[in-house]
């Protein structure tokens, strides 16, 4: 499958999508507290597992386990990879997780006790089987939560997508509604990254033919009711209604885009009662169709998590995951330096903010001798370039902008340019001395610089000559620089 630059920041959003809503919903958990209808949630942590701010929870947890084997290139729906799924469950497991569903615990525990019984993924499977004979009962929501991710698997193969979403829902959710819904959500996941769009009916084909009406009748209740009804959502069915209807609900009529995310999530947190779950489903979604080009920078460089990840694995986990497995090493992401060595340092103040230094890949190691404690990079960087000097993971955002004068390159240009200069605000407001940089400040960083500058009341004719004085020569012009102008 061919991998433009749209579909590329698609598939890259599902994971970290699906991260930024569960962190937003941790907080407001069985209404652990209320947010401001205003300003909307806040990834402020606490919830049911007293988590650090952005700190995500079981739902991305759990993704992440299945996420570390996907991104090997295994088939889901072999033993092997069921193996390796089910392994990743009882290391979690054992690492003590915050919070964890009572039904994914009972059988993780009882795969503990049986544990000399067979290979790992049958006996999970089994514990799940006798559960439900036991309760009748096993259609809660901690199967969907996770199943994002299965939408990347096999991405232009359907049926394969299908028969992994019931696979690892299986592992611990027998009930055959929980298979269901996973297979609808990760085909509209699969869907999303393809095509660019939002369409939870395309998968119902999928389904046996008997279940056909039932999830027809589901999704028609949550696109005609009001998203505020979908309270009882620990019940798998009623999480996918969740949080379809916070989507359905608040699309637009024209040009979808970032504000549609945003307006998803709170609606999603808003409904209340498991609300880092529906909002994690709903963010897995949300990430497929607009890509992690449209996720706000604040909440990208504080979402993070066991086993210890950052947004930008979960970048690299799900780019892998769809690509079936990892790059050379050379190539991005899995490339340790993305800099040629070519580049020149600059480090150039801007007149009216000397605290902003424009600057270029070479400026990268000289953080500290230039007195940065934040970082806003505009291109791709390589693992060891991710840690500059001084600078807390935290406090350096990496924005998905292209280099490209293609109006298709980037999905959400203009409102891009305006989040990474909202980005470069928030950091100085908070007394931090940024680094803005990309390769070799040629297009990216001027084109952010300018809108930075038009936030600070700059005129246009103002901030160019500005720019031009801080690096010394004119702007090269191209499609970045003209949408800036705006």
């Amino acid at each position: 499958m061919h991998f433009s630059s749209p579909r590329t920041d698609r598939a890259a959003g599902v994971l970290l999508g699906q991260a930024c809503g569960d962190a937003l919903g941790v907080p407001y958990e069985f209404a652990s507290r209320r947010f401001d209808p205003v300003t909307g949630p806040q990834m402020v942590g606490g919830g049911l597992g007293s988590y650090a701010p952005g700190e995500w929870s079981d739902d991305t947890q759990m993704a992440a386990c299945i996420a570390r084997v996907s991104a090997t290139g295994q088939d889901l729906t072999t033993p092997a990879a069921l193996d390796a799924v089910a392994k990743g469950f009882l290391r979690w497991l054992a690492d003590g997780p915050a919070d964890i569903g009572s039904q994914t615990s009972a059988v993780l525990h009882s795969t503990l006790r049986h544990a000399g019984d067979g290979r790992p993924h049958a006996v999970m499977t089994d514990a799940a089987r006798r559960l439900h004979e036991r309760s009748g009962r096993t259609a809660g929501n901690g199967a969907l939560m996770r199943t994002a991710v299965v939408g990347l698997t096999r991405l232009a193969d359907r049926d394969a997508t299908a028969r992994a979403a019931r696979a690892v829902a299986a592992l611990t959710h027998h009930d055959p509604l929980a298979g269901d819904s996973c297979v609808l959500w990760s085909e509209a996941v699969r869907r999303a990254v393809v095509d660019g769009v939002l369409d939870l009916r395309g998968g119902l084909d999928l389904l046996p033919a008997e279940h056909q009406g039932f999830w027809t009748e589901t999704i028609d209740r949550a696109e005609q009711d009001d998203p505020s009804t979908f309270t009882g959502n620990g019940y798998t069915v009623t999480a996918l209604q969740a949080a379809w209807a916070s989507i359905h609900h608040t699309l637009p009529t024209s040009d979808p885009g970032p504000d549609h995310l945003r307006a998803a999530l709170h609606t999603a947190i808003g409904i209340g009662h498991d609300t880092d779950t529906v909002a994690a489903i709903a963010g897995g979604l949300l990430g497929a169709r607009y890509g992690v080009s449209a996720l706000p920078l604040a909440w990208t460089r504080a979402v993070h998590g066991w086993p210890g990840l950052r947004a930008r694995d979960l970048v690299h986990l799900a780019l892998r995951t769809a690509r079936q497995g990892p790059e050379a090493p050379q190539s991005w992401p899995s490339a340790v330096r993305m800099d040629t060595g070519s580049e020149r340092p600059l480090a150039a103040p801007l007149a009216s903010d000397p605290d902003v230094l424009l600057g270029t890949f070479a400026d990268l190691s000289r953080t500290r001798e230039l007195g940065v404690d934040a970082v806003v990079s505009l291109c791709r960087l390589g693992t060891e370039e991710f840690a500059p000097p001084g600078v807390a993971p935290a406090d350096h955002a990496e924005v998905w902008l292209v280099d490209s004068d293609d109006p298709v390159g980037n999905q959400h240009l203009v409102w891009l340019l305006d989040e990474a200069a909202r980005d470069v605000a928030q950091l100085r407001a908070e007394g931090r001395r940024v680094l803005l940089h990309c390769v070799a400040a040629h297009h990216r960083t001027p084109a952010v610089a300018l809108r930075y500058l038009r936030t600070r009341g700059l005129d246009v004719d103002t901030a160019v000559a500005e720019i031009t004085t801080a690096l010394g020569r004119e702007v090269d012009g191209g499609l970045l620089w003209k949408e800036a102008q705006r």
